[in-house]
């Protein structure tokens, strides 16, 4: 089934938090992103992901991009990874995890791809989704068989690119579709008119966005949104719809405001509130 993603869609698919609730009842995201030399992409996803509604997100890196983190999020939990990228798999038991989130400015080291891998396993697991992106995509296309490390319920977010690495063979609605219904899992494949592909054979178009958000980090913003509306107990495909719309509705505003041209992939998670806000009032 095809369907577009709008206003009418997603504003009875919101979750409202209860009067007598805490941070715990809001769910855990484990962010694992950034390395020494790319460390923005774990700021971006984590203050995404900290304007998504969970109740807590921790960030794995390496000790730059938690300094940057604390000097923007002070919010955030902190996990720092003791080499110079992603090697040592964090703690996935002292605090209940929700859900985690993938990718963003790995690198692709070969301790990176063996940690990943680890990861995923010990995620799959104990049935913790995760929202896999960038770098998490390109080293799974590089293993064999691996749409069978993934956990369920997980969402997958290629751009093109990224996807004809996963699909070499055909990257078609059809295919997609397949390797869906094979993983339990949603994928996004984003750009112009980014589409939902679920394991029941919806096809989900998005209605907000604009070419402005073509621009390095965006898609790390959408990484940490996702993410956090996963870990606060959306479905995958929900969480995905929420998290595209939201995206680029932000993007919407901000060319609205700036002209595609003048405004940067730090300045969405600033719009991402109204998105929030307009979603509630319909």
């Amino acid at each position: 089934m095809n369907d577009t993603i709008d206003l009418e869609m997603l504003s009875a698919l919101v979750k409202r938090r209860e009067n007598d609730s805490h941070k715990g009842d809001y769910g855990h995201l484990l962010i694992v992103a950034g390395c020494e030399r790319m460390p923005g992409a774990a700021v971006l996803a984590t203050g995404a992901a900290l304007k998504s509604g969970c109740g807590l997100v921790t960030l794995h890196s390496t000790g730059r991009a938690l300094q940057a983190v604390v000097n923007n999020y002070p919010s955030a939990i902190l996990s720092e990874e003791p080499d110079m990228q992603f090697s040592v798999l964090p703690d996935l038991d002292s605090r209940p995890l929700t859900a985690i989130a993938a990718g963003p400015g790995l690198g692709k080291a070969p301790q990176t791809r063996g940690a990943l891998a680890n990861l995923l396993l010990a995620a799959r697991k104990k049935g913790i989704p995760a929202v896999l992106d960038a770098d998490a995509l390109n080293i799974l296309a590089e293993i064999r068989d691996w749409q069978e490390i993934i956990p369920e319920r997980s969402v997958l977010t290629p751009h093109l690119g990224e996807l004809r690495r996963l699909l070499p063979d055909d990257t078609s609605d059809e295919a997609i579709i397949r390797l869906c219904r094979q993983t339990g899992c949603v994928l996004v494949r984003k750009g112009w008119h980014t589409s939902v592909f679920t394991p029941e054979g919806d096809c989900l178009v998005n209605t907000t966005g604009n070419p402005g958000m073509a621009k390095g980090g965006s898609g790390d913003v959408l990484t940490g949104l996702t993410g956090g509306l996963l870990a606060r107990g959306y479905s995958p495909a929900d969480a995905a719809a929420i998290g595209v719309w939201i995206h680029g509705y932000a993007g919407d505003l901000l060319t609205a405001d700036f002209t595609t041209e003048a405004y940067s992939s730090r300045d969405l998670i600033d719009y991402l509130w109204k998105g929030f806000r307009l979603l509630y009032k319909a």
